[in-house]
């Protein structure tokens, strides 16, 4: 017999053990899930910080046996709630010889309330002595730490409640990323930004370049596309009257899974009428500082043993001038598609069919040689038009438009646009966008006449950006993958 079924034979054993515990209690009256409420007054880390006003008082706390010592006739316990943990003295002069017999049966991972006085043991740790135990849930399946610890990441994945249980760290990291969420709203706030909320579900699949989900409507009897962007939605609201607007939400783009990468994610978008990406960079700036200092203390991180100052100013350059700086080759000097096609073959860069140009190129040349050499916090600036179907072109080269990018140790942060508000314009890279869309690009746009009619009643000047939440928080927890940073990131079915 190998390990992995003994394993779970003596899980099995001790799963049917804890059944038989709860049949024993439910003959009794005493069936814990029959209890509806419990009336607690303190959690464990309002103990601790409070113990020179509590000690000798009676509280009544709750959480989850994490461990038991049983000796004799009094008994330790550690007590797991949302704060952390807490100990609790327990013994038969203080239950009652019942109440203690019945303690003794309980299992780790069981939910009790305890009711007693704050006290400090002979070692000084701050614990509640027991007057009253009360089982609140029967634990039916032994905590995963018992066999092997829950060290499998895709069962940590799996199994989120779990490992928040038993990976403190990981619970912490969720509460980080709350606060980095609530720490945007109220910059956003402050700097007069509206909340909204836009559709999930759209007849058009737009405002980026990615493979949307499908799904079917059964009463119109339509298609229907997960939202792959919010872009278009809020520039309509801009267009409508309000000058800053911004949503956090879920995004979902049907493609490839990696540490990076999840189908469903969180992003920020906002707008503001009468500004451009210079702005967007400035509050950028100030979006990353301040939900450092939120959740780190410090504008100095640490990411993945790479050493990242996010207080100072922030450098800005273009993206040509980023790939002369790296390797030498020099876009301003090549002016044709066949001169780009050319340097291209030199340095080895594959272009693949329908991406036979300059501006596609230059993109090429950018993820092949650059990106992965961004440490610090780097806009890089001016953007092909051929890959920026929804930003503005610079008035002194109109090949190029006013968008960047914001990297950060070989990663992408944020992507903003001084927005295209131009319906001809706008109207024509629709039909770009529909060319490449027939001619098997999934990720093309598609024509939404619509926007263009709102275009057409008036969009303001605009600055506009995509944050992603997940990277932000990844960043600034120091977690490796996506998976780290969701609650309940998408898993392949176990079989």
């Amino acid at each position: 017999m190998n390990e992995n079924n003994e394993v779970e034979q003596d899980l099995n054993h001790l799963m049917q053990i804890r059944r038989e515990k709860l049949e024993e209690l439910t003959k009794a009256g005493k069936n814990p899930f029959e209890i509806t409420k419990f009336n607690r007054t303190h959690k464990s880390q309002e103990i601790k910080d409070n113990y020179d006003e509590l000690e000798g008082k009676d509280v009544t706390i709750a959480g989850r046996i994490m461990s038991k010592r049983i000796m004799g006739k009094a008994s330790f316990c550690t007590i797991q709630d949302s704060e952390g943990k807490i100990q609790s003295y327990v013994s038969t002069n203080d239950l009652g010889e019942e109440s203690y017999k019945e303690f003794k049966t309980y299992d780790v991972g069981d939910i009790v309330g305890i009711t007693g006085f704050v006290f400090k043991t002979r070692t000084e740790e701050i614990s509640v002595h027991a007057k009253e135990m009360t089982l609140l849930s029967k634990s039916l399946r032994p905590l995963p730490e018992k066999f092997h610890g829950l060290k499998d990441m895709d069962l940590r994945y799996r199994q989120r409640y779990t490992d928040l249980i038993v990976n403190p760290e990981v619970k912490e990291t969720f509460i980080k990323r709350s606060q980095i969420i609530s720490e945007m709203r109220k910059i956003f706030d402050e700097h007069g930004y509206l909340e909204v909320e836009t559709p999930v579900l759209n007849t058009i699949s737009g405002g980026a370049t990615a493979r949307p989900f499908i799904t079917h409507h059964n009463t119109l009897n339509i298609d229907m596309y997960l939202r792959i962007a919010t872009e278009l939605n809020l520039k309509r609201l801009i267009v409508g009257g309000y000058d800053k607007v911004y949503e956090i939400g879920r995004i979902f783009r049907n493609e490839g899974m990696d540490i990076r990468h999840n189908p469903e994610f969180t992003s920020v978008e906002f707008y503001s009428a009468f500004e451009d990406y210079n702005d967007m960079m400035d509050i950028t700036e100030e979006i990353f500082q301040r939900c450092a200092m939120k959740v780190c203390g410090t504008t100095k991180i640490t990411y993945q043993g790479t050493e990242i100052e996010l207080g100072n100013k922030w450098k800005r350059v273009t993206m040509i001038d980023s790939i002369k700086n790296v390797c030498g080759v020099d876009f301003n000097q090549i002016q044709t598609d066949e001169e780009a096609i050319k340097i291209a073959k030199e340095k080895n860069v594959e272009v693949p069919e329908g991406k036979e140009t300059r501006g596609n190129i230059i993109s090429l040349f950018f993820d092949e040689f650059v990106e992965k050499t961004i440490v610090e916090p780097t806009f890089v600036c001016d953007y092909p038009i051929e890959i920026s179907p929804l930003a503005k072109k610079k008035k002194d080269d109109p090949r190029l438009v006013e968008r960047f990018e914001l990297f950060i140790d070989g990663r992408e942060y944020a992507n903003a646009f001084s927005e295209l508000n131009d319906p001809i314009d706008q109207y024509e890279r629709f039909k770009e966008e529909i060319k490449a869309r027939e001619a098997g690009d999934e990720e093309a746009g598609m024509m939404d006449e619509d926007f263009i009619n709102a275009l057409e009643i008036g969009l303001p000047p605009t600055g506009g950006e995509g944050i992603g939440v997940d990277r932000l928080v990844m960043l600034l927890t120091d977690s490796a993958s996506i998976r780290d940073v969701l609650l309940f990131p998408t898993m392949r079915p176990l079989s």
